[in-house]
């Protein structure tokens, strides 16, 4: 098996590292109550997803 002949530098770890951040979710606002809630989900305070009541909730 191939070994690496040199120990590699902490800026070129780093730097290699540079992209392997987490990104957290943007909300943005439901069509129906105005607010914030994640893209692609229901909306937990009404309950709606593209116009249509899923969930019923007791808001």
């Amino acid at each position: 098996m191939a070994n690496p002949k040199k120990r590699t530098s902490q800026r070129k770890r780093d730097t290699r590292r540079s992209h392997h951040k987490l990104v957290g979710a943007s909300p943005v606002t439901c069509n129906n109550c105005q607010n914030p809630k994640i893209r692609h989900r229901v909306c937990a305070h009404c309950g709606y997803y593209k116009g249509e009541r899923i969930i019923e909730t007791d808001w």
